[in-house]
């Protein structure tokens, strides 16, 4: 029997397959013609990171991918991939993809949320395509905003553009996964030892 290597991940030949074919944010929606419009609008309407969370997220010296499975004509996309750009562009060496929910059935089924097709998710990976950790698709303060729109007595027809403050509020939640996974790779044994710090 071969001995297994004490760090490893058996699926960093998938991740890495679907990170060749994952497209940079730029190309991802000029390939989506149709909705760029709206991803555009969206960042516009997306307030400047302040210093101090930007701060959270430089300073470390390790590579981190971002492979975002997404689709351009959903909504939590459109809101939610101009906050995955600005986290992204804040980090230090990390790069931003984006993979389109219909590329593979393989992929699909990976990514499924409580058995269903539910977009973005985000999967972190280290330098080597060994999986960080995965999130998605709604965060919290936007399911709590959805709970009290579809549960409550009068229901929202969704069809307003998130405030500022949501936007925010969402943005302040990713901030603190993508510190989270930052500070994962930071502290990871195997790429202290290598890099010996």
């Amino acid at each position: 029997m071969t001995e297994k290597a004490k760090y490893y991940d058996k699926r960093a030949h998938f991740w890495l397959r679907y990170w060749k074919k994952a497209r940079h944010y730029d190309l991802y929606l000029a390939e989506e013609s149709d909705y760029e419009g709206k991803w555009k609008t969206m960042a516009t309407a997306l307030p400047a990171l302040p210093e101090s969370a930007a701060a959270r997220l430089s300073g470390f010296d390790r590579q981190m991918k971002v492979l975002v499975y997404g689709g351009a004509w959903c909504g939590d996309c459109v809101r939610q991939g101009p906050i995955f750009r600005q986290l992204a562009e804040a980090c230090d060496k990390t790069e931003l993809r984006f993979i389109d929910r219909e590329i593979s059935e393989e992929l699909q089924d990976e990514l499924r949320v409580l058995g269903a097709l539910r977009v973005p998710i985000v999967v972190f990976l280290s330098e080597d395509f060994h999986e960080i950790g995965r999130f998605g698709d709604r965060l919290l303060h936007t399911y709590r905003r959805k709970a009290e729109r579809e549960t409550g007595e009068a229901c929202d027809a969704g069809i307003l553009p998130p405030s500022s403050a949501d936007l925010v509020a969402e943005r302040e939640e990713w901030l603190d996964i993508f510190e989270r996974m930052l500070l994962m790779l930071r502290l990871a044994p195997p790429l202290r030892q290598r890099y010996e710090d």
